[in-house]
């Protein structure tokens, strides 16, 4: 009955494995960072699905996970800093939908890896904390951000680049959480609209997914009390380094 539903997406048990393992993988460090899902497992689900699938199914389950992490720290938002921020995001996620649904998808491929490899490099090699940023800086943060957030499932570094110059760690992290929730509700409704939620095997494929999305944010939330979150993080970055070469590697060979 479950291989009925979920139509084209007929896995076998190691691809199974594989598929989840990527899951768990993303959202333990989803739970220490609170963004990246996309960045770790958009490699590897990209071998058994296109991005114009990857995107809306992580949207799915990031709508689950971010609430989560949002309630427990919403006192501590900064609400100056997410309106600046929430029209700006709104307007990048709409161009990245745009771009999502309509360019093709060998050069989506190509972005994506170019977008991973780009990030893991930044992150690797530019160690100083960035100085306070002025409020002008929400314009194009928020908007890249969000048209990132929604063509590769990740533009949450950027909020944090923004957000981590001006307000202490606390606020900076809880105010992220805020904005990545409200991205990802922007994101579900632009997807809805544009009827990618009609293909209930994507429906379906979601909700098979959920307990490995539920098994890594539990690791990663005990992972933050035991592990430095800085070298967890830097270790993760090389991995998305080297998917994202594999990812442009994929791309010419083709």
């Amino acid at each position: 009955m479950l291989i009925d539903w979920l139509g084209q997406w007929q896995f076998g048990a190691g691809e199974w494995g594989v598929i989840g393992l990527g899951i768990a993988l993303a959202y333990i460090v989803f739970g220490i960072a609170g963004f990246g899902t996309a960045l770790v497992a958009g490699p590897i689900l990209i071998l058994f699905m296109p991005l114009s699938k990857i995107v809306p199914l992580l949207v799915l389950l990031d709508f689950v996970a971010a609430f989560g992490n949002l309630l427990p720290s919403r006192r501590d938002v900064a609400r100056p800093e997410l309106l600046r921020l929430l029209p700006c995001m709104a307007v990048g996620c709409t161009l990245g939908v745009t771009f999502l649904l309509n360019l093709k998808s060998d050069l989506l491929l190509l972005l994506m890896g170019l977008f991973i490899s780009a990030y893991a490099i930044y992150s690797l090699w530019i160690k100083a904390a960035p100085k306070q940023l002025s409020a002008g800086w929400s314009v194009p943060m928020g908007t890249v951000g969000g048209m990132f957030g929604a063509l590769f499932g990740s533009g949450g570094f950027l909020y944090a680049i923004y957000l981590n110059s001006r307000l202490p760690k606390d606020e900076a992290r809880a105010t992220q959480s805020a904005l990545i929730s409200c991205s990802t509700v922007v994101r579900l409704s632009l997807f809805a609209i544009a009827g990618v939620y009609s293909d209930v095997p994507l429906l379906v494929l979601a909700v098979c997914l959920l307990p490995a999305m539920a098994l890594g944010l539990w690791v990663g939330r005990r992972l933050t009390r035991r592990l430095s979150r800085e070298a967890f993080v830097r270790l993760v970055t090389w991995l998305v380094l080297v998917s994202g070469i594999a990812l442009i590697g994929r791309y010419l060979s083709t």
